[in-house]
Parts: structure tokens; sequence; C-alpha cells
């Protein structure tokens, strides 16, 4: 399906939040999906991600998660540096904005002419993947897919220590975890206690796990496996389907 998009504009905390957002070109009414990137914010890897899901049929909206510390438009380099100025942002980004900025996107989602009433889902990569798991924690989100999601397993995530791993029996989302076997950031025991907080607080879920490294479906590095990429994106468009068409 062919698709659009554009840049939008949400104040937050009176902080100007620039949204990618990707939609079908044709007309009607889609899901809507609230899309994070990881910490490099919305470079060219992660809109093609992001465009990618559009294709399928969903209004895909994708917002800056540093917009309070970075000016607008900043794309993060993936090498040594720009890992310590994404982690670094990532460390003095407190978790109530980060809230803040899921229930914007949300509403605006369901403000969006051209989005289902009632078909919300999130999804994320890196950071991304924790945010969206948290994003779950509101009630009008139905379906949240989580790809190699850190901190999720020992709260780590902006300011202080992230309460998201208790508070999973508050969410009415089914949950994907995508992870990789070779992924330091997430070891066996971190995803382990993730899925067992999901089977305690009566969560639907499914995990899925590849024999991949960590941000394996960002393609523009020495990690990016394009076979486990593809067999993911077949698992999550047939999830989201399932739970929000």
């Amino acid at each position: 399906m062919q698709i659009t998009t554009r840049n939008i504009g949400l104040t937050v905390d009176d902080s100007l939040m620039r949204v990618y957002v990707a939609a079908p070109k044709p007309e009607g009414q889609y899901p809507g999906v609230l899309f994070y990137s990881d910490i490099y914010q919305l470079g060219r890897p992660i809109t093609r991600l992001a465009d990618r899901l559009a294709g399928y049929g969903y209004v895909v909206a994708a917002s800056e998660i540093f917009h309070r510390l970075e000016p607008i438009g900043t794309v993060i380099e993936p090498n040594d540096l720009g890992r310590l100025q994404g982690n670094d942002d990532a460390r003095r980004t407190e978790i109530a904005y980060y809230d803040a900025d899921a229930k914007a996107v949300l509403e605006w989602l369901k403000a969006e002419s051209g989005v289902a009433p009632g078909k919300l889902g999130a999804m994320g990569f890196c950071i991304g993947g924790h945010l969206a798991f948290r994003a779950a924690l509101n009630p009008e989100v139905k379906a949240a897919v989580c790809c190699y999601p850190t901190g999720i397993h020992n709260g780590k995530l902006g300011r202080g220590v992230a309460n998201t791993i208790d508070r999973a029996s508050e969410m009415q989302a089914t949950v994907l975890t995508i992870f990789g076997t070779l992924d330091p950031h997430v070891p066996p025991e971190g995803r382990q206690t993730i899925l067992e907080a999901l089977d305690r607080a009566g969560v639907g879920h499914k995990s899925l796990l590849y024999e991949a490294d960590h941000t394996f479906m960002r393609d523009d590095g020495y990690r990016y496996d394009p076979v486990a990429t593809d067999a993911a994106w077949g698992e999550i468009v047939g999830f989201l389907g399932d739970f929000l068409e």
C-alpha cells in the first residue's frame, strides 16, 4: 500500500515535540500506532520502519523522545559519540515526561480523522520498546509490540527507577515481545523476568526469540539481520491484525 508522510508539532509541557506521521495513501480509517524510536531518534532507519508499518494499513505517529533536551529535528548519529549522547538524554529525561508524551500522541491519534475509533496500539525499539510497553498502561492501547525492549526487567528508564513491570496488571492490551539471543542488554534472566511478570498479571502475550543481536531490525549497522527482521515483521503484522483490525 502506498503511503504519505508528514511532520506535525505537538506542544507538551511547553516543549515542541516533532511527530513523524506515516499513513496509508488511500482514503479511509485505519488503526493508529504510537511508534517509538531507539536512543538515536528519528533518523531514516527508524522512519523506514514506520513507513513499512504504515504500508500495511496503519496510521503511525513517531515522536522525538528527547525533544525537551535536543533541538527539533535532531537525529543522533549511531556512533560512539552518539551513543553517549543518546544514553545521556535518556538518563536525564524524567519518567513522567515520557508518560506525558505518550498521552499527547495518543490523544492526537484519537482526534485524527483517519484513525479508526478504539483501535490504538504501540510499537517501539530498544528504549522505545520499553516506552511502548509503558504506553500500554493507558487503557486505550489494545496491542503493544516491544522489540528488544531495554530497562523493563530492571527499571532503567530516565531519572529514578521505573515501575513499569510492577504495573503490568493495569494493562488492557495484548503484548508481543521480540528478543535476540545475542542481545547483551536483555539477558535471558531479563527476558524471563518480563514474561513471568506478564503471566502473573494475567496479560495476554506472545514472545519471539531470534538468534540475533540487539537492534537487529535497524538496517544501518553491523547488527542488522534481514532474515530475522523479515520473520519478525511477518509476526508483527499478524499480531497487530489480530488485535487492531
